[in-house]
C-alpha cells in the first residue's frame, strides 16, 4: 500500500512540474529583465539578450539571439526608440506568437538634449528621452505592466504574480523616499550633472537636478570643439563640482573637460540599464548612481 502511494505521488508530482513549465522571457532591456524577475520568480526564465556590460546603442540582434527571441513567450523591451531595430522584428514575432511588452508605452515620455547643440548653449527640440526607469515612479508603472502581461499569458499564476507585484512595489516606495532624503544633503545650487550623454533626464526631473550631457540621448555622434567649449564655459559658470562618467564610455573627453574646468572626476554612473556586482539589480543601480552623485556633489 505504501509502495503505491509513494508511486502516486511520484506521478501527480511530475504532471504538475509538466504543467507549471517557466515562461520563457527575452529581453532586449536588462532593467525590463530585472523587473521580469521579481515578479514572476520561479514561474519565469529570463534570458537577457542584451546583458549588462554591451552597449545597447550598439546592440544589433545576432542570429543565435532571433532564435532565442522567437521560441520566447514574451519579448520585453524598454521602447521609446531605445531598441531602433524593434519596429523590424515586430512581423517576425507576430508570426511566431511572441507576446511583446514595452515598458515605454506606459510611461510619460519627456523630451532630451538633441544631438546637435546650438552654440547658444544645450537646447531640447521635442527628441524623446528612452531611459524612463531613471524615475522610479515610471517604474512602478511597468512593474504593474509586467503583472499583467504575466497574467495574461499565464492566468494561473495570477494571485502569485499580483502578491510579488505588490512586494516589490513596497520596495520601491522605499526606495524613493531613500533617494529623496539622499538628495537633500546636495545645496540646490550644486544639483548639476555634467554626463556623458543625456541619460538622467528622468532622474533630473523627478529629484531636481539640471543636466549637463557631453552628447544628446545616443552616442551615435562625438561632440565638435565648438560644443565642448561651451559646456566648459557652462561647468565654470555653475562652478560645477564633479563630473560623471558612465561605465560603458569612452572617457577621454570628460578627462579633457575635467584637466580644463578643475572640476573633479566622480566615478561612474550606469545610465542604460542595470551594471554589475551590487548594480546588478534595479535597486543596486538606483541606489549606487544616487550614493555615487550625492558624495560628489554634497
Amino acid at each position: 500500500m505504501l509502495r503505491f502511494v509513494l508511486i502516486i505521488a511520484v506521478v501527480l508530482s511530475s504532471a504538475t512540474a509538466l504543467l507549471a513549465q517557466p515562461l520563457k522571457i527575452a529581453s532586449l532591456n536588462t532593467v525590463m529583465a530585472d523587473l521580469a524577475s521579481e515578479v514572476g520568480g520561479e514561474r519565469v526564465e529570463v534570458a537577457d539578450i542584451v546583458h549588462a556590460g554591451v552597449d545597447p546603442h550598439l546592440y544589433e540582434p545576432a542570429p543565435g539571439d532571433w532564435k532565442r527571441i522567437e521560441t520566447a513567450d514574451m519579448l520585453l523591451a524598454g521602447g521609446l526608440g531605445f531598441e531602433a531595430y524593434l519596429d523590424r522584428m515586430r512581423p517576425s514575432l507576430e508570426n511566431a506568437g511572441v507576446r511583446v511588452v514595452v515598458g515605454g508605452d506606459v510611461i510619460r515620455p519627456i523630451s532630451g538634449v538633441c544631438e546637435n547643440h546650438s552654440k547658444e548653449g544645450h537646447h531640447h527640440h521635442g527628441v524623446i528621452d528612452p531611459h524612463w526607469w531613471h524615475s522610479i515612479s515610471n517604474t512602478r508603472a511597468v512593474v504593474f505592466q509586467i503583472r499583467d502581461a504575466l497574467i495574461a499569458e499565464d492566468p494561473e499564476g495570477k494571485a502569485f504574480y499580483e502578491v510579488n507585484a505588490e512586494a516589490f512595489d513596497r520596495r520601491l516606495v522605499a526606495l524613493d523616499k531613500w533617494v529623496r532624503l539622499q538628495v537633500v544633503l546636495i545645496p540646490k545650487a550644486s544639483r548639476v550633472l555634467v554626463t556623458s550623454h543625456d541619460a538622467l533626464g528622468y532622474l533630473a526631473s523627478e529629484y531636481g537636478f539640471e543636466v549637463l550631457p557631453v552628447q544628446g540621448l545616443t552616442k551615435s555622434s562625438q561632440p565638435s570643439s565648438q560644443q565642448i567649449a561651451q559646456l566648459i564655459r557652462e561647468i565654470k559658470e555653475k562652478r560645477v563640482k564633479a563630473i560623471f562618467a558612465e561605465s560603458l564610455e569612452n572617457p577621454k573627453v570628460l578627462e579633457q573637460i575635467t584637466a580644463e574646468t578643475g572640476a573633479c572626476s566622480a566615478g561612474s554612473l550606469y545610465a542604460d540599464g542595470v551594471g554589475v556586482g551590487v548594480a546588478s539589480t534595479y535597486e543596486g543601480m538606483m541606489k549606487h548612481n544616487i550614493g555615487t552623485i550625492v558624495e560628489a556633489l554634497k
